[in-house]
């Protein structure tokens, strides 16, 4: 069993950044792929971004690339979203989810989710 706790969000100027956390609780930590997904209001939960087990493949969603960055520390059983050049369209709940399985955007491979992190950015 894993349980998954993100924090970081709020409320940033578009142009602006933040930096999301997603601790993980359990042991094994290391044998998860772990990634982050966002839910707007009205739309289905979307993929963000991934990293596997070790942290050497990272797999970003087309919207986010080259302003969000993940990355993992194993040994503080956490990750990290740092969220760079905010837009308005970036406004979501951000969820971390933890797999056995490395397919990253598929969202139904997740065991675990965390309970969200709301972050809005204003035009």
């Amino acid at each position: 069993q894993v349980q998954l706790v993100e924090s970081g969000g709020g409320l940033v100027q578009t142009g602006g950044s933040l930096r999301l956390s997603c601790v993980a609780s359990g042991r094994a930590f290391n044998i998860y792929a772990m990634s982050w997904f966002r839910q707007a209001p009205g739309k289905e939960r979307e993929f963000v971004a991934a990293v596997r087990w070790s942290g050497d493949i990272t797999v970003y969603a087309d919207p986010v690339k080259g302003r969000f960055t993940i990355s993992r520390n194993n040994a503080k059983n956490t990750i990290y979203l740092q969220m760079n050049s905010l837009k308005p369209e970036d406004t979501a709940v951000y969820y971390c989810g933890a797999s056995r399985i490395w397919r990253p955007t598929d969202g139904t491979t997740y065991l675990y989710w965390g309970q969200g992190t709301q972050v809005t950015v204003s035009s």
